[in-house]
C-alpha cells in the first residue's frame, strides 16, 4: 500500500532532513482542503501527490474527516443516516402564473455533497394562493431547473395540488422527497409550479417560502 510506514521517524536537533525524509510527511499528513473540488483537483498533477489508497483529508466546509480506499473518498466516523450538512433558502418574492407547464416558483437551493454515496433530502413549504374559480395548482420539485429531473415521477411526496373551492383559496403546500444525485458537484433543486387554468400565486402578500437541503450519508 503506498502510503503505508513501518516506523515513525524522529529527527535530531541540527539534523539536515532530505527529500525523501520530507516526501514521508508530505505524503502522510492530513491535507486540508475547502471542498471536494480542492480536493480532487490536489492529487495527481505536475509535482503532486499520487492518489493512493489510505490517503487522508479534512474538508472545512463540512468539517469531514475523508479516507479514500482505493477507489472512492469515504468520510471517517460518519455512519449511514447522519446528517453531513444542511442548506436553507427563502423566497418572499411572489410569483404569478397562469402557465398550464411547469415554471419556477421563486424557491431553489443548491448543495455540494461531500460524497457520492449521500443522499439529498428536500423539505420544503410554500404558501400558494388560486386567485380563480375552478383553478386547482400543481407543484412539485425538480433536480436543476424546471428544464431539469421532475422527481414527482413514481411519487407523491413531492407532489402538491390544491383545489379551488371558492372565488379564492389560500393554502400551504408541504413537500419532500429523498433524491440520490450521484454526484460531489454543486446540485440545484427547484421548486416548479403550474395550473390547469385560471390564475395561481406562491409566497402571496410577501408570505416566506422555505427549501431545506440535507446531505444524508449513506
Amino acid at each position: 500500500m503506498a502510503n503505508e510506514q513501518t516506523s515513525v521517524p524522529l529527527y535530531a536537533a541540527s539534523e539536515i532532513l532530505t527529500a525523501a525524509n520530507m516526501n514521508i510527511s508530505a505524503g502522510t499528513g492530513v491535507p486540508v482542503f475547502a471542498t471536494t473540488v480542492t480536493r480532487d483537483a490536489a492529487f495527481g498533477g505536475a509535482n503532486e501527490k499520487v492518489l493512493a489508497e489510505g490517503q487522508l483529508c479534512y474538508l472545512s466546509s463540512t468539517n469531514v474527516v475523508q479516507y479514500y480506499d482505493g477507489a472512492a473518498w469515504a468520510s471517517v466516523g460518519q455512519a449511514g443516516g447522519k446528517v453531513l450538512q444542511v442548506v436553507q433558502a427563502t423566497t418572499s418574492t411572489a410569483v404569478t402564473t397562469t402557465s398550464t407547464s411547469y415554471v419556477t416558483s421563486g424557491l431553489s437551493a443548491s448543495i455540494t455533497p461531500s460524497l457520492a454515496t449521500s443522499k439529498v433530502l428536500i423539505i420544503t413549504t410554500q404558501p400558494v394562493r388560486q386567485q380563480t374559480t375552478s383553478t386547482t395548482q400543481l407543484n412539485t420539485l425538480f433536480r436543476g431547473t424546471v428544464a431539469g429531473t421532475n422527481l414527482a415521477t413514481g411519487s407523491i411526496v413531492c407532489f402538491a395540488f390544491t383545489a379551488v373551492v371558492a372565488t379564492e383559496e389560500y393554502n400551504t403546500t408541504p413537500m419532500q422527497f429523498l433524491d440520490s444525485p450521484n454526484t460531489t458537484s454543486a446540485t440545484t433543486y427547484t421548486a416548479g409550479v403550474k395550473v390547469d387554468g385560471g390564475t395561481a400565486q406562491t409566497s402571496y402578500a410577501g408570505s416566506t417560502s422555505v427549501m431545506i437541503l440535507m446531505e444524508i450519508g449513506a
